[in-house]
């Protein structure tokens, strides 16, 4: 995610950095770097220019006190207006004081508005609401299909049609059925559009009359920079956006949208689609985005991806096996790799860590199916060798090798990988001996 925008920023940032003084002459050139890296990353140009005059006033300003490092004071001034930039705070989803929460999700043709609505569907389940997804693109084939087979997959009623062409009675149907069965949220898939298209979005006009939606989203493709504010633009005069969702992102998006819609139209960007998954749909903080953009990490997304993923009771019950003395076997090694693969590609989780760039990734070579190869490892081995690990010879582990399809070098390392990971958990409960299962320095070891 930006990661052309990010490199070009480090490296202009970098003379910054390194300077015990700044000079007039250096902030006003490092600035006009700055306004060439956002341009080329297509940012709207009086986004631009708003940005470096107040950033090179304030950047004057400071290199004029004492300071002990300026070059990270001006750092720290371009991070505030890459927050204020991306909204200045989250906003998350408004919620209806009295359900269903209407969501209606609009954009062109291929912006990714089903996938979505499953994203979204699937965020909405995990906070407990009861969800029913609403096929109102009646005229793409297979999009009624589509979005049935995803709501099959994440256990959410899909409500359809299959050959109606009336979008707004077939939306109000759906959400009588909702207030009658209780629903928390309606989640509405409408078929793409042009912003141009005066009959398509007098169709949408109607619609939104008719379910008055609590929001009304922008799916726009997040390659397209300023072109997606455009869009934007033209569907918020039509229907008025609540707020924007930008898809694609996992590629290497230039950032010009990201950058430029809430400047632009005063509308904050909500979700950034992050992949195929049907959790790869990340929240807006604009915060932890603006430290991404200059490699400073986002330990905190990093952390709710891991709660999120976790399984309490896998984990629960592996730390009261811990506590009454038992052994870490390649059983709980296996749960602890699926939990892994729930986080998300390795990849993607790396750039969360502060300082990891994508140079720094082509370097390490990281391999996104290194988990399931050890998966695989660990599958092929019988239950009684899961169960004791020492009884993995040599001529078993070849067997393993052979099953899973992998070297015995792979084998090997991925046996080391638990030897290492029991070492430390012995030394976890010599801690927990020491300290009595008081907590210690290092957090909570015992009752």
């Amino acid at each position: 995610m930006f990661d052309q925008l990010s490199e070009r920023l480090e490296r202009a940032l970098g003379a910054w950095r390194q300077r015990g003084v700044l000079t007039e002459d250096v902030i006003r050139e490092g600035v006009r770097q700055i306004r060439r890296i956002l341009l080329e990353a297509d940012v709207h140009l009086d986004v631009v220019r708003e940005l470096t005059r107040r950033l090179e006033e304030r950047a004057l300003g400071v290199a004029r006190l004492p300071s002990v490092s300026p070059g990270q004071q001006l750092v720290k001034l371009l991070y505030d207006e890459l927050v204020e930039l991306l909204g200045g705070r989250h906003q998350g989803l408004a919620i209806a004081p009295v359900p269903p929460t209407v969501i209606l999700l609009v954009g062109l043709h291929g912006a990714g508005k089903t996938t979505t609505a499953a994203k979204l569907a699937r965020r909405l389940q995990r906070e407990g609401r009861r969800i029913r997804l609403v096929a109102a693109d009646v005229y793409r084939p297979a999009a009624v299909e589509q979005l049935q087979t995803l709501g099959q997959r994440l256990g959410v009623p899909v409500y359809a049609e299959p050959g109606q062409r009336d979008v707004v009675g077939l939306a109000s149907r759906a959400l009588e059925l909702a207030r009658r069965e209780r629903d928390g949220a309606l989640v509405i898939d409408t078929a793409g559009r042009l912003q141009i298209d005066e009959e398509l979005l007098d169709e949408l006009r109607r619609l939104a009359a008719a379910v008055r939606p609590h929001e009304v989203l922008l799916v726009a493709d997040g390659m397209l920079g300023q072109e997606a504010v455009r869009i934007a633009q033209g569907f918020d005069a039509a229907v008025g956006l609540t707020g924007v969702v930008l898809t694609k992102m996992d590629g290497d998006a230039r950032g010009g949208a990201a950058l430029s819609i809430y400047r632009v139209l005063g509308k904050p960007i909500k979700f950034l689609g992050t992949g195929e998954r049907p959790d790869a749909l990340e929240p807006v903080h604009p915060e932890r985005l603006a430290s991404r953009i200059l490699q400073q990490g986002d330990v905190l997304t990093l952390v709710e991806k891991a709660q999120e993923a976790v399984d309490r009771d896998q984990a629960e019950r592996l730390e009261r096996k811990l506590r009454q003395g038992g052994k870490m076997d390649l059983e709980d090694f296996l749960v602890a790799l699926r939990q892994m693969q729930n986080l998300g590609p390795l990849e993607q989780l790396l750039r969360l860590l502060p300082g990891v760039n994508a140079r720094m990734l082509q370097q390490v070579k990281v391999d996104p199916k290194r988990l399931k190869h050890m998966e695989a490892i660990v599958l092929a081995m019988t239950p009684k060798e899961r169960r004791r690990p020492e009884l993995l010879n040599g001529s078993r582990r070849a067997r393993i090798a052979r099953g899973a399809g992998r070297p015995v070098a792979e084998v090997n390392a991925v046996l080391k990988q638990f030897a290492e990971m029991q070492k430390l958990l012995r030394q976890v409960q010599a801690l927990q001996g020491m300290f009595g299962g008081r907590r210690s320095p290092f957090g909570r070891l015992g009752r």
